[in-house]
């Protein structure tokens, strides 16, 4: 059973940072990409970030580039989302999920898993 469990959430202001984490089990990272994707209130899924399998290469959604960090550790079957300079707009619930890029964004597939919330005070 696949099962993934964000955290690392909470009220921050904006510019500061956060690091979310989100471990995995079910399946392993070395064999399939994972991503990090947000839902604001009331609003739709957003994709964030994934690895590309094709390429290894991490990919994000234009509102973050250059400010949010994906990483993992296949050892711990964990991703990670590094938040910085973060923006009130960046408030959403994160979650992370099997994902694929193709070639234009990451595209989440099952599970969500439970996310976690971040909240950007200004």
């Amino acid at each position: 059973e696949v099962q993934l469990q964000a955290s690392g959430g909470g009220l921050v202001q904006a510019g500061g940072s956060l690091r979310l984490s989100c471990v995995a089990s079910g399946f392993s990272l070395v064999e399939y990409a994972g991503g990090w994707f947000r839902r604001a209130p009331g609003g739709k899924e957003e994709w964030i970030a994934c690895v590309a399998t094709s390429d290894g290469n991490s990919y994000y959604t234009d509102s973050v580039k250059g400010r949010f960090t994906f990483s993992s550790d296949d050892a711990k079957n964990t991703m990670y989302l590094q938040m910085n300079n973060v923006r009130p707009e960046d408030t959403a619930d994160y979650y992370c999920a099997k994902a694929w890029y193709n070639g234009r964004e990451c595209l989440a597939q099952g599970s969500r898993g439970q996310g976690t919330q971040v909240t950007v005070s200004s």
